[in-house]
């Protein structure tokens, strides 16, 4: 710290600000009293810190409390965190559907929407989707798009640090594709693209079913699952940003794909077809003895297909969401499966996020850099190596 101070000052001034910054972030609205008791500096230092968050419009004056206002002599002034002053947006393209999260800088829902989308729609019909739910969304919520401070994006595929989907076979016409580079030209704020996996893992430690977990899988379940994982509280993309694609394992000599494991009529399913999935597991339930076959084939590749993530990473807890976490039976196959294979199983639990996940991480994507950026905060989850 001796030589931060001494060599520099800008540094410790923007390292002051970040804690004076999350301090009323996480208070209220507190006196400058109170800021110098929460983070340990000097009045003179929180002063300055707060006139310089007023000048950028971070921070306004609260109105003092009803008790305060009722006490003779006048009420020491207190001070608010402006979540208002910016805005931030979370998205998801999925292979039926687009949705987007509108918060504050707080990180706090206001405004939400969606649209379905046909599985056999190209990039540019699903890019063309997303433009329009993120407009819906911003004239039903009177927010300009000029107050945008970032944009979080989940999406199916490999994807490289500037947003290029390198392969991503879930969706037509999206491997190759320049997806941050095109959603960058509807904003004048920055775009950051993340695996729809890696977004989930990343939502369920921040407001889902991890947040006591810092080693985490989350398992994107469903024809071509994904994983999306935590080690140490922070994101792990691997070196080329392909860490969790369990989608691929049948390759090691387990030909067979998740399309072929639940027909029941030697032909099979569309890779992207849902509802026929749903059909099979509907059969199964009726006790049809060639869907209940299907299921276990299905189920089975699925627990070895984390099972074989969880032995590698070691997680506390794995979190199962998509579309097949709300099939009947997943997690006690699941459990067991861990059990036989793992020196030390790990928890198992459903997503609490279910739909919102992915969209909920993309949110938090964008909120961690704007803190980064703009805060001077470290260490954020989704930080890009």
């Amino acid at each position: 710290m001796s030589r931060l101070t001494g060599g520099d000052p800008s540094l410790l001034r923007r390292i002051n600000s970040a804690v004076v910054l999350h301090a009323l972030r996480g208070a209220g609205s507190p006196t400058l009293t109170d800021l110098t008791r929460i983070t340990g500096l000097s009045r003179p230092t929180v002063e300055g810190v707060v006139e310089g968050l007023f000048e950028a419009g971070l921070v306004v004056e609260a109105l003092p409390d009803e008790s305060e206002a009722r006490r003779q002599g006048r009420p020491a002034r207190r001070f608010r965190f402006r979540a208002e002053a910016g805005h931030l947006l979370g998205v998801e393209i999925g292979p039926h559907r687009v949705s987007a999260l509108l918060s504050g800088l707080d990180g706090r829902v206001t405004g939400a929407g969606s649209r379905t989308v046909s599985e056999t729609a190209g990039a540019d019909e699903r890019l063309d989707q997303v433009r329009a739910v993120i407009a819906d969304l911003l004239r039903r919520t009177g927010v300009a798009r000029s107050s945008l401070r970032a944009v979080g994006v989940g999406s199916p595929g490999i994807v490289e640090a500037d947003g290029t989907v390198r392969l991503g076979t879930a969706l037509p016409g999206w491997t190759g594709l320049a997806l941050g580079e095109r959603l960058r030209r509807s904003f004048r704020c920055p775009v950051l693209v993340e695996n729809d996996a890696n977004a989930a893992a990343v939502a369920e430690h921040w407001k889902g079913a991890a947040t006591e977990s810092d080693d985490i899988v989350f398992v994107l379940a469903g024809l071509s699952p994904g994983a999306g994982s935590l080690i140490g509280g922070r994101l792990h993309r691997g070196f080329g940003g392909a860490a969790g694609e369990i989608g691929a394992l049948h390759l090691l000599g387990r030909d067979v794909t998740p399309e072929h494991l639940l027909s029941t009529t030697g032909t099979p399913l569309e890779p992207l077809d849902e509802q026929a999935v749903a059909v099979v597991f509907a059969k199964a339930r009726q006790a049809d003895a060639e869907a209940q076959a299907a299921v276990e084939r299905f189920l089975q590749r699925l627990v070895h297909d984390v099972a074989a993530l969880a032995l590698a990473l070691d997680p506390e807890l794995v979190v199962v969401g998509g579309w097949a976490a709300g099939l009947d039976g997943v997690l006690e196959p699941l459990r067991a499966e861990l059990a036989r294979y793992c020196l030390r199983p790990p928890r198992v639990t459903l997503s609490l996020l279910g739909e919102a996940a992915v969209a909920t991480g993309a949110l938090r994507l964008a909120l961690d850099h704007v803190e980064e950026q703009l805060f001077a905060v470290e260490g954020a989850v989704t930080a890009r190596r």
